[in-house]
């Protein structure tokens, strides 16, 4: 038996159980939402029309979209939508499919019918969806490929974490509807493997299985070697090749030969296929093969208008096939759907290997508006008033109203926990761990809602005594066969109400989960204050989806830790250049490398404060292992002074040495404030003084100086607090990272600079020689303000 019949078995099995739907509805529901899905590729088709053919367009600028990759999923859509979704579950769609989620929520009433027109202009419908851009509803943001794709696996270990220890968000499955080469991605196959991944059994991935990408038809039948990739991870795996005509035909007699036939055939010979006629697929389908005289008598038993049909049978575009898949997913484990479709389906551009971004003529579109009862001169026209379409829109739209959740307020983040200055030497590293720490007994309420997640370096990162004072969540409790180990001193509690989240080697899972902690409070009221640790070197790795979880609402804490040539012992591999620059340069999230362990704590309250403030943002921490002098950081002991202190700090600088008549200031950010005033100390035994500023984040004085010049709306008393006009001197920055990231304060005051910094990668070596090797030693921090002032 195919596949699809063993399936179809297995739903007459379960028909009377399945609390999702019916499994074999009546035909007058198959038919209603047959109807639907012609209704929903007209409106999704004639989006991308409107944008291109008919809405004015000055300029000539390319429009775009993609009728043929939204075409391949309509039916998919509307049955899912309109039969099997309920108001708990979430779903992803795959970017190229967004005219078809706008026109689905029209005909659900959630889209006003003039947004229509509007797709890819300014204010209106976005390019790929997006949660917080798009007028209607939209669950997860799609469009880099691979993480949209990923985001509810994530979304579903969000919500176990928020039930577990909050309550009230309920359940509900998080679908996935991907586009078979998006798979190609990296990312997918980090995020199937991750072992949290194979208890998620309310995730579900629906493979729009086209055969094509972007530019070519993919060149090989990959569907079993995928297939037996999610098996060996756990997934249930369901394949819907063939539809129930094309099923039928091969229960004919020699229709297995068809069958054969059409399973053995290569993808692109399959492509072709479909833009032959009648005539010629008589002539090529059979092929040269020894069983070509038995299909030649499955195809003269079959019509034109049958032939053209089964030939494009196939299970994405079968209404009962695709209602008897949902009916039998297992919520026990996660479930991959492989649903064969026809790229471009029922368009004149179908199957062809370039109609990825191709446009409908005017006369096509006519056509297209002909066979599925649409009118071209009113293409947005509802669903006909009393008609079962108007009845299922209405049913369905109601079946989808979801809960409102009541926003909890967050509980407020201290701004200082009261600790004296320290007077030993340490590390910014270690000042994470304490922060923490602490938080669980001076704000408790804050720290109950923060969760950390760590790809398998919790103890390289100082988060050890979080993590044994916490524990490590997991679903279930699991036994710590190593508790009583008085060797142990890291201790794996793996329980319910853990606030650890402790995730495979991969910084793609890492921040996705980021993002998705990070959106708690938009989908279901519950905040929480998620921190990511990963190492420095690897942030470039991370960027993209962590970046993408913050252009979808997803706020959080990244903290890059060991960083920079500090880890000179493990060699340049290990070794950050580019980061201090990235955390400038990167929109919704502010950036701070502080250089002593109060600078450190300060920098972590402000970044928790602003995932909850109305106008906050994500944050991004570079920390060091260096060990500083934290004698050299001269925190008032006034109250008032150090509280202004703090304020500077969190700005983004601080003074941190002024001298009488200075001819040089050095601007240091990070662990080189030691190489900095050395360099001031050794400048004054030759009669030169030099002011010394503490710089925390780059990215802040920047917007501060933007803001100063009318091209932003962000606080600027920073810049005069730390580069008086006053006191503006010839200026050597440096900093353990690429030097152009403090480039730009010579601007401040137009003044000669040199910038030191690191631009090549690394080598093993002690500290001291590192130092010298990039030109950040203190040494080079004399001779560049020597050749400024001289």
């Amino acid at each position: 038996m195919s596949p699809s019949r063993i399936l179809n078995g297995a739903v007459q099995s379960r028909a009377t159980t399945s609390d999702r739907g019916a499994a074999s509805p009546p035909p007058r529901v198959a038919d209603v939402l047959a109807r639907l899905e012609k209704r929903v590729l007209w409106l999704s088709t004639a989006i991308v029309d409107h944008a291109n053919r008919v809405r004015p367009n000055p300029g000539g600028m390319k429009v775009g979209g993609h009728q043929a990759s939204s075409a391949s999923m309509t039916t998919i859509m509307t049955t899912l939508w309109f039969h099997t979704l309920t108001g708990a579950d979430r779903v992803s769609v795959k970017p190229h499919a967004s005219p078809v989620l706008h026109a689905i929520n029209c005909l659900l009433g959630e889209l006003d019918r003039p947004y229509l027109t509007t797709l890819r202009s300014l204010g209106g419908l976005q390019s790929y969806p997006s949660r917080t851009k798009d007028p209607d509803p939209v669950d997860y943001s799609t469009g880099s490929v691979g993480l949209g794709a990923t985001a509810p696996v994530w979304g579903a270990l969000a919500r176990r974490y928020v039930e577990s220890h909050f309550g009230g968000v309920g359940t509900g499955r998080q679908f996935s509807l991907i586009g078979d080469a998006e798979l190609d991605e990296g990312a997918c196959w980090e995020a199937i493997q991750d072992p949290h991944t194979a208890e998620l059994g309310e995730v579900v991935w629906i493979v729009d299985l086209n055969r094509q990408s972007l530019d070519r038809v993919m060149p090989h039948a990959a569907a079993a070697r995928m297939s037996g990739m999610f098996t060996a991870a756990g997934w249930q795996v369901i394949t819907l090749k063939y539809g129930r005509f094309l099923e039928e035909v091969f229960r004919r007699p020699d229709g297995e030969s068809l069958r054969a036939r059409l399973d053995a055939m290569s993808n692109s010979e399959f492509q072709r296929l479909l833009r032959c006629t009648p005539a010629e697929l008589r002539d090529r389908l059979p092929g040269a093969g020894p069983d070509a005289p038995a299909v030649r008598r499955v195809l003269a038993g079959l019509g034109d208008r049958e032939l053209h049909t089964a030939l494009r049978d196939l299970g994405g575009h079968d209404v009962d096939a695709l209602l008897d898949a949902y009916a039998v997913i297992d919520d026990d484990r996660p479930t991959v759907i492989f649903a064969y479709t026809v790229k471009g389906h029922g368009l004149a551009s179908e199957g062809h290997p370039q109609n990825h971004s191709s446009l409908l003529t005017a006369g096509q579109i006519e056509e297209l508006a002909r066979r599925t009862g649409a009118d071209a001169e009113d293409p947005w026209a509802p669903c006909a008033p009393g008609s079962p379409e108007e009845a299922l829109c209405t049913e369905t739209a109601g079946r989808l109203r979801r809960p409102v959740f009541a926003p909890q307020s967050p509980p407020a983040v201290p701004a200082d926990l009261g600790h004296r200055a320290p007077t030993g030497t340490g590390n910014t590293q270690q000042v994470l761990g304490r922060v923490l720490l602490d938080l669980t007994r001076r704000a408790p309420d804050v720290a109950e809602r923060i969760v950390t997640v760590s790809p398998d370096v919790s103890s390289s990162t100082n988060l050890g005594g979080w993590l044994n004072k916490v524990g490590v969540w997991s679903p279930a409790e699991r036994v710590d066969w190593f508790a009583d180990d008085a060797e142990t001193i890291l201790h794996w509690r793996k329980r319910p109400d853990g606030r650890h989240i402790e995730l495979g080697i991969a910084e793609t899972n890492l921040v996705g989960l980021l993002g998705e902690l990070g959106s708690t409070r938009s989908r279901w009221g519950r905040p929480l204050l998620p921190i990511g640790v990963v190492y420095d070197p690897f942030v470039g790795r991370a960027l993209e989806p962590w970046s993408f979880g913050m252009y979808a609402g997803g706020r959080s804490i990244l903290v890059g830790t060991p960083s920079g040539v500090s880890l000179a012992p493990e060699g340049g591999a290990h070794q950050s250049v580019t980061t201090p620059s990235i955390g400038v340069e990167q929109p919704g999230c502010v950036s701070y490398e502080p250089a002593f362990a109060l600078d450190t704590e300060w920098c972590l309250l402000a970044a928790l404060a602003g995932l909850d403030a109305p106008d906050g943002t994500s944050a991004y921490l570079r920390l060091s292992t260096r060990p500083v002098d934290q004698r050299q950081a001269a925190v008032p002991e006034d109250p008032a002074a150090r509280e202004r202190r703090r304020r500077q700090v969190v700005a983004g600088a601080y003074p941190l040495r002024r001298t009488p008549g200075p001819v040089v200031t050095f601007a240091a950010m990070g662990a080189t404030v030691t190489e900095a005033l050395a360099a001031a100390d050794r400048l004054a035994a030759q009669g030169h003084h030099a002011d010394v500023v503490c710089v925390t984040s780059p990215d802040l004085l920047f917007r501060a100086l933007q803001a100063r010049r009318g091209l932003q709306d962000d606080p600027e008393w920073v810049l005069d607090q730390a580069f008086p006009a006053r006191r503006a001197t010839p200026l050597v920055t440096v900093l353990d990272g690429h030097p152009h990231t403090l480039a730009f304060l010579a601007t401040i005051h137009n003044v000669p600079v040199t910038t030191l910094g690191v631009s090549r990668f690394g080598q093993s070596g002690a500290l001291d020689e590192v130092y010298a090797h990039h030109g950040i030693d203190t040494d080079s921090l004399v001779r560049a303000a020597l050749d400024l002032i001289d």
